[in-house]
Formats: C-alpha cells, structure tokens, sequence
C-alpha cells in the first residue's frame, strides 16, 4: 500500500459524513507505519473502544470504511478466526465488526458486518510480522501471494456489500 496522509484518509470515508470524517482519530504514527507490508491500513479509535476504521486502495481510488464492533470480549479459551485473513485468535482477538452502508441505504440505518481481527492487522499476521495471542497461523499450502489475493479479495466482497 502507498503511504497516506490525513487529508487523504479523511476523504476516503463512503459511510460516514464529512463532518465524522473531520471529526474521526487518525493514527498519529502514519510516517512509521510499514507501508510495504500493508494491503490496508486499518486502526482503532483510542478515544472510543467500540469504533475501527479501515482504508483500503480499490479501483484506484481510496475507500474507507468507518466500522462498530461490540466492547464484550469472549472467554480467554474460546477461538475465533478473521474471516479476511484466515488468523485464529483466542478470546477477543476477533470481533464482529459492522460497518454503516454507504448512501440512502446506511442513513436508514442498514448495515453489513464481517469477522475480524479485532486489532485490524491482518496484513501482518499474513507476513509473520505480527504473531497473534496463540503464537502462530495453520500452516497453508498456499503461497503468500495466494493468501494476500484471498485477503484482499475477502475484503473487497465486504466492501461490495456496502454499496448493495
């Protein structure tokens, strides 16, 4: 992924208004972020603990998606895998996360969810740059190209559901 500005990641949002947008935490360690490893940037919001956001580069153009999950957190024992990145974590390592649809749609209050890594790091996870709680991933017989294309077109699907 290219490295973003602020500006560019306030006006990537398709599901909030502009006035949320200007309003939203933006990572404040956006120079040091590992651009080269991400196939999103995805953080959450330190001021309220139920918000994520994501921004990802689609049909060149940024998107970005302002996204709800429930505070909650599973039993310590319990396992859960992301549904982009294929991760198993324990306990709250995953999270529903929801995301408001964009357009008349979303001001209806419509919206979409999809299992997550509840820290939005699932770029790194991929790349063993990241391990999770447990230690490690399954092992695959996929290469991490083919793990990267499926992420990222796990992604891209959710993406599609905001806009149906």
């Amino acid at each position: 992924m290219k490295p973003l500005t602020e500006q560019d990641i306030r006006g990537s949002f398709v599901n909030c208004s502009k006035g949320e947008a200007k309003r939203l935490a933006v990572p404040r360690d956006l120079a040091e972020r590992p651009w080269e490893d991400l196939d999103f940037l995805g953080w959450r919001d330190p001021g309220a603990p139920d918000r994520s956001y994501l921004v990802t580069e689609r049909a060149d153009r940024l998107v970005g998606v302002a996204l709800r999950f429930p505070s909650s957190q599973r039993g310590f024992l319990h396992r859960s895998m992301c549904s982009l990145c294929l991760t198993t974590h324990r306990g709250g390592g995953v999270s529903l996360m929801t995301a408001r649809k964009a357009g008349t749609a979303g001001r209806e209050g419509n919206s979409v969810g999809l299992y997550m890594c509840t820290d939005l790091a699932c770029s790194l996870y991929l790349r063993g740059k990241k391990l999770p709680d447990s230690g490690m991933r399954f092992e695959e017989s996929l290469t991490l190209q083919e793990q990267i294309a499926r992420t990222t077109s796990n992604l891209s699907a959710f993406l599609d559901k905001l806009y149906g």
